[in-house]
């Protein structure tokens, strides 16, 4: 029981990773275009993920060290350089993307502007990281985020298709570029690399020893198939509400009224508040990542358990990640754009930060006999040579298909 109640880490981690604005939009429309034919591709992802997040998760218990010592170590400056440089670009574009969420969904729940939101959104943010613990943050959105359940009960409502369920979960090769577009899309969104990041940290956080590798297998396996079981309850809803209309559900609106239309206004306030408390996560995640990153990468002292005078470049890192995405989110720019434009460029630095994790959780010199076996180090292997396809492909299809428009 006491392991059961130490899983929020990995519960906040995929609601944030697979759940958050960019996310929730993007799983609905795969569902609403291709009804369940990629139900596959979020199989796909939560495996990669999860293989990645164990490794990372397993050598900050043993090591004491974070993804980004490691990055730093096993590639040295320059490359080191530009792995940090790429994730804090897409850092910045996701925490810009998620305080434009919230204010979107603050506007669904009452009526102001936009502009009051994003500064009341980035300044509520700004205070619960200072004033809550790293153990409240991750408890109080992680468990709220668990609300998104109402749309389980809204696909379990409408009665799916269960043969067709069965072989969307099924891999299907198309000429379709707009499909591969997606399948690269959702695979992406559930690899990014501020997930590891985040993850591997929070578990230097928690003070985490070899005694806690059982866990760590728990906050992976529990926290990254809850964000599956969601991710697919989006597109099994969408299947059944959007596809035969030909609705196009681009907007947090309708994202909520997959909940309102079985449930009324209570399926609705649930969704909504399911919704603000995953992409209020994903922006601590991100801006946390931000932080986590920049701090190891110098040799400044950093956590959430430490006082801020005692890390206050730290501290002033993770503060600026979210004024300057309040600022960013004040020109305008769409909050979903900008989430899907950070997931297809973040698949450049999926190689960089995924190789050498892989190394380091192989190598017995550091791990020991807590090393990776051989089914992980052989997954490690299949989704690296994966991981570097979609840096491939991402960016092209991304222009051939308009950014999903067609």
């Amino acid at each position: 029981m006491k392991a059961l109640l130490q899983i929020a880490l990995g519960i906040i981690a995929a609601i944030g990773g697979f759940l958050d604005i960019g996310d929730l939009v993007f799983n609905i429309q795969a569902g609403a275009i291709f009804g369940y034919d990629l139900l596959w591709a979020v199989l796909v992802g939560v495996l990669g993920i999860g293989v990645y997040a164990e490794m990372s998760g397993r050598v900050a218990a043993v090591t004491k060290r974070p993804v980004f010592d490691v990055i730093r170590e096993r590639l040295g400056f320059t490359a080191g350089l530009v792995t940090l440089v790429a994730s804090q670009v897409v850092n910045l574009l996701t925490v810009t993307a998620e305080i434009g969420g919230v204010a979107i969904v603050l506007q669904l729940l009452f009526d102001a502007p936009f502009s009051l939101f994003a500064l009341l959104g980035a300044l509520g943010l700004i205070v619960v990281i200072w004033v809550l613990p790293f153990g409240g943050i991750e408890r109080v959105f992680g468990y709220v985020g668990l609300l998104l359940f109402v749309f389980v009960a809204a696909a379990l409502h409408h009665g799916p298709d269960w043969s067709a369920v069965g072989g969307g979960l099924v891999p299907e090769a198309k000429s379709s570029s707009l499909y591969w577009y997606f399948v690269i899309g959702v695979i992406a969104a559930a690899l990014m690399p501020y997930e590891v990041y985040f993850y591997s940290s929070g578990a230097v956080e928690e003070r985490w020893g070899p005694k806690d590798l059982r866990v760590n297998r728990l906050n992976v396996v529990v926290g990254y198939g809850v964000g599956a079981v969601l991710s697919m309850a989006l597109m099994i809803v969408a299947a059944q509400l959007y596809e035969p209309t030909g609705v196009d559900p681009s907007s947090l609106g309708t994202v909520a009224l997959a909940a309102q239309i079985p449930f009324g206004e209570i399926g609705l306030l649930v969704a909504l508040l399911g919704m603000l408390a995953a992409i209020g996560g994903a922006a601590i995640d991100a801006s946390l990542a931000g932080a986590y990153n920049l701090a190891q990468f110098l040799g400044w002292e950093w956590g959430k358990y430490r006082r801020a005078r005692d890390a206050p470049r730290f501290t002033i890192t993770w503060v600026c990640f979210l004024l300057a995405a309040f600022a960013l989110a004040m020109t305008g720019v769409d909050p979903v754009d900008v989430t899907e434009y950070s997931v297809v460029f973040s698949v450049v630095a999926l190689p960089l930060t995924y190789l050498p994790v892989l190394l380091i959780a192989r190598d017995r010199t550091f791990m020991g006999e807590h090393a990776n076996g051989r089914i992980a180090t052989t997954l490690g292997w299949i989704y690296l040579v994966l991981i570097v396809g979609l840096a491939v492909t991402a960016i092209p299809l991304l222009l051939a298909t308009n950014a999903g428009g067609g």
